[in-house]
């Protein structure tokens, strides 16, 4: 259980002021399908950090413990400074129209390309590396990304304005620093 509370907290955290937190905003607003969007966020995430964490489950059998402590440890440690850079997204990013995919398939490839060597993407592959439980980490992971991204889904501009944003990234930093200091001290 440790494994699904800390993933969904950290990756919670981490997506405050994401690019993908933008991407819902938008799709929110272009195509008005609340639950369509929040099911393609859902499929994209699960595919993703599913990947994710098994890579993360590969290196940590593919590592001894000393090198795995170490790798981790950096890792977070500069997750902790990537939080500190807030996110922006691109106008590349920025889906155009619904295509022939429709809503939902607009949302599963945008969310899914988004997410790729994001923070949180990355923060998967360390913490299923960390935990060795990969289906508690995608499972985890995957919520986390559903409390910070849905809620935008329905209520848009003004959540995103009174959430104070660089609160959120100063705490999600400073609990990804003192688990990188965590693991390169042995204490995990």
């Amino acid at each position: 259980m440790e494994a699904f509370f800390v993933s969904t907290g950290l990756v919670a955290l981490a997506e405050m002021g994401d690019k993908t937190q933008l991407l819902s905003l938008i799709l929110a607003a272009r195509f008005r399908k609340p639950w369509t969007i929040a099911a393609g966020i859902l499929v994209a995430t699960l595919a993703n950090h599913a990947l994710a964490g098994a890579l993360g489950s590969w290196v940590q059998a593919q590592l001894g413990a000393q090198v795995l402590r170490w790798v981790l440890g950096l890792s977070f440690i500069a997750m902790a400074v990537w939080m500190l850079i807030p996110d922006k997204l691109d106008e590349d990013d920025e889906p155009r129209a619904a295509s022939r995919l429709g809503v939902f398939g607009t949302t599963v490839v945008a969310f899914f390309l988004a997410e790729m060597g994001d923070k949180t993407q990355i923060a998967t592959v360390a913490l299923a590396a960390q935990f060795g439980q990969w289906a508690a980490v995608v499972a985890g992971t995957t919520l986390g990304m559903m409390i910070a991204n849905v809620p935008v889904v329905w209520f848009g501009e003004c959540l995103v304005k009174k959430v104070p944003i660089r609160v959120v990234h100063l705490v999600s930093a400073a609990i990804f620093a003192v688990l990188g200091i965590v693991a390169l001290m042995g204490w995990g």
